[in-house]
């Protein structure tokens, strides 16, 4: 199989789809890997590693017009999406609720479009997302933190999350106490902020509570116990995840405008539509905006912005199954592989992620492999 891997030219999205140790064991195993020109610069991946591994460096068009199965980090852009040929294999993180456009490109190219997000283990797991979303939640503590400093541009309360003797300690409330939402407040913990974190299923509160002990806060999450955790927050970070699906808005303008200027807030879900009503998306060039004096960040690909450790975190997840489509074709890998075939979104013109097809109100095809 011919395997292709773009350079990401989404903004600041720093990440590459595959490492050099993917390229050696893709080449050894007879296959061809097309990298294009400084795809894994900012990653610290040379041209002339990936040459040595076995890969032909060469430019975007080539990639789009002779690869069976195209490997990327995001979502295609419109020009991009142009590029695909039919029958085309894309793997990559798709986020296809929050873009009706592209995903109706995929099906009029008939692209067989498969997402990491959605390939899910029988325990409900998300292997290839989970490590992005561990960073993410890191990520999001980290720089709220920042964010409440006076030294940025649109700089919050001035406030340090872990506070000093005789100063009291910043509040911080997470919605959604999945993976993000776990290491969204393991960061905190350790900053020494006063931690709430709110979820819907008791069974994961009693986890988090095993876990965490009186270190935090669990809440069970409902409109009431939203809304107050919400007006004492000093940093509020929503990490709801349905997966394939739009997250819901569980933050309502009203709750926003209660919280105190300078505040901040987060959306790890942003990619999903977020769970938060005043959120819509940013970028790393201009991560944040203002709304009732409350600082809004809604970047979507916040782990591009640490890529050398979210490259290598992503590849050791996604690339086991890139090489079982590279060895078997997808047809017979979906065949073995349920987790896999969970992950496939759009297929010969069709969707067949229900939940995307649902949320996007487009026609649903279950694939049979």
């Amino acid at each position: 199989m011919i395997i292709g891997v773009p350079k990401e030219v989404k903004i600041n999205e720093n990440r590459v789809a595959l490492v050099v140790a993917g390229v050696r064991a893709l080449t050894s195993a007879g296959h061809d890997v097309f990298i294009e020109k400084d795809a894994g610069l900012k990653s610290g991946i040379s041209n002339e590693a990936y040459k040595q591994a076995g890969a032909r460096i060469v430019n975007a068009k080539q990639i789009f017009k002779s690869a069976e199965m195209i490997m990327k980090v995001k979502e295609p852009t419109p020009e991009e999406a142009e590029l695909f040929q039919e029958g085309q294999i894309l793997y990559t993180f798709l986020h296809l609720v929050a873009a009706g456009d592209l995903t109706k490109k995929l099906m009029s190219k008939k692209v067989k479009a498969i997402a990491y997000e959605t390939i899910q283990l029988e325990d409900k797991s998300l292997p290839v997302l989970t490590p992005m979303s561990e960073i993410a939640g890191r990520m999001s503590t980290q720089i709220g933190a920042y964010l409440l400093q006076k030294e940025p541009k649109e700089g919050g309360k001035g406030l340090l999350l872990g506070g000093v003797p005789g100063v009291k300690n910043g509040k911080v409330t997470i919605i959604g106490g999945g993976v993000a939402g776990t290491n969204a407040a393991k960061i905190a913990v350790g900053l020494g902020a006063n931690v709430i974190v709110l979820d819907v299923s008791p069974r994961r509160l009693a986890y988090l509570d095993d876990i965490f002990g009186n270190r935090i806060t669990t809440l069970m999450s409902n409109i009431t116990n939203i809304e107050e955790s919400v007006a004492q927050s000093d940093l509020l970070i929503g990490s709801v995840l349905i997966t394939g699906g739009a997250a819901p808005k569980l933050v309502s303008k009203k709750m926003v405008e209660n919280m105190e200027d300078g505040s901040v807030v987060i959306d790890i879900s942003i990619d999903q539509g977020g769970c938060i009503e005043t959120i819509h998306p940013t970028s790393h060039d201009k991560p944040t905006f203002k709304v009732n004096g409350v600082i809004h960040y809604g970047v979507t690909n916040i782990p591009g912005a640490v890529p050398h450790t979210a490259t290598y975190a992503l590849t050791n997840a996604s690339f086991p199954y890139a090489f079982k489509i590279a060895k078997l074709g997808l047809k017979e890998a979906m065949q073995q592989d349920k987790a896999l075939l969970k992950g496939l979104n759009v297929c010969d013109g069709y969707v067949t992620c229900e939940r995307v097809a649902e949320d996007l109100n487009l026609p649903y095809k279950a694939y049979k492999p």
